[in-house]
């Protein structure tokens, strides 16, 4: 196959060039060359993609699939084709909301036959520390996990309990000489009176958001930098919220922490002061928090102290969410949007004036490295897999719920005009989706493990 463009991100730039792809599904060469009669002029297959942007696909890093156990909240079937439909080809599935979590080799070895059966897009997992199964480290690495998160306040769900520090201590000494990374879910709960809230009602966003203060997160992230300047072990932040633990993060970069953070689009796109009361598909832990805030964390990705975007995609069944009341205390906390990462966080790019091989290393690049898989995706290099996105960068497109392919349709991105439209997702070498006719059948991801 060869994908030529007059925009292809190639070394950092876009430029007029050709991607061959061998039968293996690996990218062969680059021409740096764009020809319009290509397509009459050799036997292979051509996709002439035009003016459209050819580059990496998307490495989401941060996605629950939540199976098996849960698959009425998602699957590997319906978040894949999400995937897909949004220029992603490989997520990174978390420990939980599965069931069993994967937080065992035996728990892992159910997921993986669930994955294999739906893979429209590479698929790759995280283990997950809960206390008492340090022992079982080592042994989820040997398998192929591609490092570990953790929760330092409730998950959400019984079966994935939080660690304390002592837990986290024995899982630092397992993960020293390893090339793991160490994730944490960094909000902890804090001695100190809460605001008072008392006079909001259950639905008024404030009251929930109050519930969860920044205090918790920088907490949290003095602990995580505390163990990781220690143990020299990588560490990573998850789903940064609270911009007032940046200056922490930035002077523990600086003196020499293996630490990365990431931040997610619902933070980057959405604030408090636009979530109506009662709309509880905003709500998700920690809170989306003010427009000043959201200000702060674009600094942080601009100058790298925040180096990655994901989606933290985390649905549920509608009734979770708790439409009929509103009620954003007893909600389940999770944002759906994994299939709209590449317009949201396009759209807010183009209006800050980052650039295409800016979104390129926030999403695929420095995704990819962080899970381990830079030899394999993340890169428009000769030698790396041949998966890539086509889409137009100019094209605009309002959301709507019959075109998401997630499961449960609930978003706070209904409704939203979008800059970025897909026009063709490439696994290693094959369209599993096109723009204009959807999914061509094809299932070439790979699942990575060792």
């Amino acid at each position: 196959m060869i994908i030529q463009s007059r925009r292809v991100l190639y070394n950092n730039q876009l430029q007029p060039a050709q991607v061959e792809i061998s039968e293996d599904g690996v990218i062969q060469s680059i021409n740096l060359s764009y020809d319009p009669r290509l397509w009459s002029e050799t036997a292979e297959e051509v996709i002439d993609a035009g003016n459209s942007v050819v580059m990496p696909g998307i490495v989401d890093a941060h996605v629950h699939v939540n199976e098996p156990g849960r698959t009425d909240w998602e699957g590997y079937e319906t978040a894949t084709k999400a995937a897909a439909a949004g220029g992603i080809t490989t997520i990174v599935d978390m420990p939980l909301n599965c069931s069993p979590v994967t937080t065992t080799v035996d728990a892992l070895k159910i997921k993986i036959p669930h994955a294999q059966a739906n893979n429209l897009v590479n698929i790759a997992f995280w283990g997950g520390i809960v206390p008492g199964n340090h022992t079982e480290i080592k042994p989820m690495i040997a398998e192929g996990v591609r490092g570990f998160k953790c929760f330092l306040i409730h998950s959400g769900i019984d079966e994935f309990p939080h660690c304390t520090e002592s837990d986290l201590h024995l899982a630092y000494q397992q993960l020293q000489g390893t090339d793991s990374v160490f994730l944490f879910h960094a909000e902890v709960e804090v001695d100190e009176e809460l605001a008072d809230s008392s006079s909001l009602a259950d639905n008024a966003y404030d009251k929930f958001m109050l519930s969860r203060p920044e205090k918790m997160e920088i907490e949290a992230v003095k602990m995580v930098i505390k163990l990781c300047l220690q143990y020299k072990v990588r560490s990573h932040i998850v789903h940064l919220s609270a911009a007032t633990a940046l200056p922490l993060i930035r002077e523990a970069q600086k003196a020499g922490a293996p630490l990365t953070v990431e931040t997610c689009h619902h933070y980057l796109t959405l604030n408090s002061e636009n979530v109506p009361d009662g709309a509880t598909e905003y709500k998700c832990c920690p809170p989306i928090r003010t427009k000043q805030n959201q200000e702060e964390l674009w600094a942080a990705v601009r100058d790298l102290s925040i180096s990655m975007v994901v989606s933290d995609h985390s649905p549920c069944t509608a009734g979770l969410k708790c439409p009929d009341t509103g009620d954003f205390m007893k909600a389940w906390g999770g944002i759906a949007g994994l299939q709209l990462g590449l317009s949201l966080f396009w759209t807010s790019c183009k209006e800050r004036g980052l650039s295409v091989s800016d979104l390129s290393d926030y999403m695929s690049a420095n995704t990819a490295k962080h899970a381990g898989l830079q030899m394999r995706v993340g890169n428009t290099t000769p030698g790396l897999r041949g998966d890539l996105v086509i889409w137009n960068p100019e094209k605009q497109f309002t959301v709507t719920e019959d075109m998401i392919f997630h499961k449960n349709k609930l978003t706070p991105y209904l409704g939203m005009t979008l800059y970025g439209q897909v026009e063709k997702t490439i696994v290693g070498g094959e369209v599993v989706f096109d723009g204009q006719t959807g999914f061509t059948g094809a299932k070439p991801g790979q699942i990575f493990l060792n």
